[in-house]
Parts: C-alpha cells; structure tokens; sequence
C-alpha cells in the first residue's frame, strides 16, 4: 500500500491566573505504532520542565505520557513533535460483511457462554459511557440505516453519510462538554460530536464502536501555502466487525479513514483519550491555546527551513 510520511506537531500553552504550586498531566500525544502507522520519532519538550517524566501504555494499549511539575509556575508549554509513516488501508466490501443483527447476537451476554478473545474485547464498547448515551430514541433514528438483514458495513457507511449529511459542523454551536443528546437535537457541533453521536447511535443497537483520536491532514486553499498551527486534533470512530477486525469511520467528513488520517489512540470517548489533561495546585483560571500543523514530509523543509531527517524511505532496507 502507498505510504506517507508526516510531520505532525502539536503545540499547548496553559497561561494561569495565578501561580500553580504543582501539576500532575497525562498526555496521550504520540501516534499509536499499527499495521498502517509507524511512528519514526516522539519528541516532548515541557517548560517548566518536568521533574517526572514516565511513559508507558493505557488501559487500551495507547502510549501514554505522565508527568509531575514540583516547582511554582505561572504558565505550562508542552510541544509534542512526532515523525510517522501512515499507509492506505484494505478495506473489505460492504455487502461482504456479516448482517448487523449476527453481529449484535455474537457480542450480546448469554449465560455459560465463553466468547472468544477479539469478541470480550469489543465488549467494553458496548456500553454507555461517561460522554455516548444508550438510547431508543437514537436507535430508532438509526434503524433506517440498518434495516433487516443489512450487512454491518452497509449500515456503518449509511449511518456516517446520514450525520455527514444531516449534521452542520459549527465551532460555535457547541462546548467539549455540550451532552451528546443536545448535539443530536441541535443537529450542530464539531468531529469529536460527531464521533459522540455516532458512537452513542451505534451501541444503542448493541454493536461494539470505539473513539479514535488524531489529527487529519488538511489542505489549504487553492494558491495558499500551508501555515503552522492552522490544522487541529480529528476524531472519528471504529466499529467492531468480527470477520475482519475493527473498521473505521469519519462522520465529520463522510469517509473511511486512509492515509490522511493519524491515529493517536482510542478508548470508549474522548475522556480516555484527552490529549492533555491533569489536575493542579492552585491555578484559577486559565487561558488556554493549541496550535496543530500536520504537514507531509515533501512539505516540511518549504514550512520550516530545514530538510526532513534522513531515514530510509518506507518498505526499503534498513
């Protein structure tokens, strides 16, 4: 499969309204090493810098980053740089995945049974979560998607240009904490909404559907060059499909993830997988500003001055 290579930085700065005595921050800032994702580097660069600095992986296997600032600051920088190799995926034909309602009776509970490994893993995202609902009023609304009998991608591909189609992306319309029911009756919000909605829509029908977190490559207008920090973090979704493994879907743009899109990691919402977050001594308010530029590697010395590093290109020796 072809693959491209990416730069990818992702820049935060916490201004405070008055002086933090300690922060403890947990960063889930580098790319998830997969099939069709290689990470090359992952760089992190902590001002104030950070007297503990532990990585490792989560519950869900994501990398993961902790840190603990000791010493009095009145602001906290953290820019995350990472070099990663992204291929196009092998997606199966719709119509040749196993009807939903075989997929919903294979992961649904039945006493004595022992379901297999890949089947009790998907389990955990077959519930309500701290930001996805449960709901009949979702599934209702979903079931035009999935009539009898539907293989499960048909529905999954049917359902992401329905939101695709019938919701508005608008920046303004919604808070990261704005309920998921309330996107649904506004019919308005952004990616990790989207993603919100549509998980919530999918577990109502008891399918198993994960929160992937990334970064998407944009591009700029027609005769515009590519700017730093103009880009911002995606969020799309991944639905349990037990004949081929776990598939993913972008309702905010319509389409099955391929080589633009940068996995971070994945969990049962956003919660699991906030870039950054963690809690503080002292503080107040606080200002808060984020500047993400993907650019792919051909791009990178035009942006920044300077070559790419020099390792081998992707599939060679070495």
């Amino acid at each position: 499969m072809p693959t491209t290579r990416y730069h990818v930085l992702h820049e935060t700065r916490y201004e405070y309204q008055r002086t933090v005595g300690r922060s403890r921050q947990i960063l889930h800032l580098a790319p998830r090493p997969m099939a069709w994702q290689l990470c090359r580097s992952h760089t992190l660069r902590v001002e104030p810098a950070a007297e503990i600095l532990t990585s490792g992986a989560d519950a869900f296997g994501n990398p993961v980053t902790w840190l603990s600032i000791e010493s009095d600051h009145a602001s906290l920088d953290v820019r995350a740089e990472s070099w990663v190799d992204v291929s196009a995926r092998a997606f199966p034909d719709d119509a040749a995945t196993p009807p939903w309602e075989d997929v919903r009776a294979r992961l649904a509970y039945r006493a004595g049974h022992r379901p297999l490994p890949a089947d009790l893993d998907a389990a955990r995202f077959l519930f309500e979560s701290s930001r996805v609902r449960n709901k009949r009023e979702l599934a209702a609304w979903t079931r035009a998607c999935f009539p009898p009998g539907a293989p499960l991608l048909v529905g999954v591909r049917a359902l992401m240009n329905r939101i695709h189609g019938e919701f508005t992306f608008d920046a303004k319309a919604t808070t990261v904490s704005t309920p998921v029911m309330r996107v649904f009756s506004l019919r308005r919000g952004v990616c990790q909404d989207f993603a919100h909605l549509m998980l919530s829509c999918l577990r109502s029908l008891g399918l198993a559907a994960r929160y992937v977190s990334g970064y998407l490559l944009t591009r700029p207008p027609p005769g515009r060059r590519r700017l730093i920090g103009a880009d911002a973090s995606h969020a799309w979704v991944s639905v349990y499909c037990p004949s081929f493994g776990w598939v993913d879907a972008d309702p905010t743009n319509g389409i099955f993830p391929g080589a633009e899109h940068v996995t971070l990691g994945w969990g049962r919402d956003f919660d699991d997988v906030t870039p950054m977050h963690g809690v503080l001594l002292g503080g107040g308010e606080h200002d808060l500003s984020i500047e993400v530029t993907v650019t792919p590697a051909a791009e990178y010395e035009a942006l920044f001055g300077a070559p790419p590093p020099p390792w081998p290109t992707p599939g060679a020796p070495g």
